[in-house]
């Protein structure tokens, strides 16, 4: 049974397996890919249970063939577990927000099992959430090569290269590349897409169809990604048509005030939780005028590292937090009323 007081989140996915092969429809695989935690077959060998810990978003518990519940439900324990998931319960706060975003929103499919799972997408609307500014005026190789050699190019070098360490689920490496690409594009989603593509986190569920409007998973990946980047990239040479010294001063301190806003749209309160000072003094940039355009851009930079070790930061103590709530539960439950039940093992016990 699920509380209010333990950590544990149920899903329940109907309708999604054939018995013979022992196989999951292609909508309910990309639910068990983003939530990679303990997995078994229902009762009726017809569907899946997922069993994580963390934090469900509040809204809809319910899509289709699809369930989420974090209290007041039961869950018949089949402990035929699924080969290649998790053994344990795994910490998902993240992922649960994904798959809530993805298929329990107001406008997300209402019933995924009737979603196709390949095919051709409608055109999304997240062009028409992309900023207004112009797109950055770069080849797409020097743009890479830009991205790789800033101040959080390690970063983005691991994402660009497939690695999803540090994320919950492959799905939340997916946004945080496509959130650098939409900084580094000016938020274009369409060149957001034809980067990514080039990426090693590419796959076949980008080009799936999630959602009822025929919009596809990486679709509204991307549409996510521009929509939460407050800030984008301005290249040095853009302010090279500049003729007077007043121009460039007023565009030296409008990339000043832009370098306030951390470019992974990290809110700045984060940053002083952290106790980082988000202006160091920096001694690249002593030799250059206080309106010259690249110690702008210098800052801008440096700012973004600062971000990205403020990030790793909070999501290693979210995670660690996470982790010993979830080891403090799993004792209390482990802890015998007498011999007896001892022999018992939490939360799947033959009694």
């Amino acid at each position: 049974m699920f509380t209010a007081d333990d950590p544990l989140v149920g899903i329940d996915l109907d309708d999604c397996r054939d018995p013979a092969a022992e196989t999951p429809a292609a909508w309910a695989a990309d639910i068990l890919d983003t939530l990679d935690s303990y997995t078994e077959v229902s009762p009726s060998g017809t569907g899946y249970h997922v069993i994580v810990t963390g934090e469900l978003p509040d809204g809809r518990n319910r899509a289709g063939d699809l369930e989420v519940y974090d209290r007041s439900r039961f869950f018949t324990v089949t402990g035929d577990h699924v080969p290649d998931t998790p053994d344990t319960a795994m910490a998902r706060t993240d992922a649960l927000a994904t798959l809530a975003d993805e298929q329990l929103s107001p406008d997300a499919d209402p019933d995924p099992g009737d979603t196709p799972t390949t095919g051709s997408a409608a055109p999304s609307d997240a062009t028409e959430s992309a900023p207004t500014e112009a797109p950055v005026p770069i080849a797409d190789d020097e743009l890479l090569e830009r991205a790789q050699n800033a101040a959080n190019g390690a970063k983005f070098s691991r994402l660009w290269g497939g690695s999803t360490s540090g994320y919950e689920s492959h799905s939340e490496a997916d946004l945080a590349l496509c959130r650098l690409l939409a900084f580094w594009t000016g938020g274009d989603p369409t060149r957001v897409d034809r980067l990514f593509r080039r990426s090693d986190l590419f796959r076949e569920k980008w080009d799936a169809v999630h959602y009822a409007d025929g919009s596809t998973y990486g679709e509204k990946t991307i549409e996510r990604a521009v929509r939460a980047t407050n800030d984008t990239y301005s290249p040095p040479e853009a302010t090279d048509s500049v003729d007077d010294q007043s121009s460039t001063a007023d565009e030296s301190a409008r990339l000043d005030t832009a370098a306030t806003t951390p470019t992974d749209a990290t809110p700045p309160d984060e940053s002083a939780v952290a106790g980082v000072d988000v202006l160091p003094p920096s001694e690249d940039l002593t030799e250059l005028p206080p309106t010259h355009p690249d110690r702008a851009h210098a800052r801008r930079e440096r700012i973004a590292e600062l971000t990205d070790r403020v990030e790793a930061l909070l999501e290693e103590n979210e995670r660690l937090r996470t982790a010993l709530e979830t080891e403090r539960q799993r004792r209390r439950q482990l802890e015998p009323a007498d011999e007896e039940s001892s022999s018992g093992w939490w939360p799947f016990s033959s009694e």
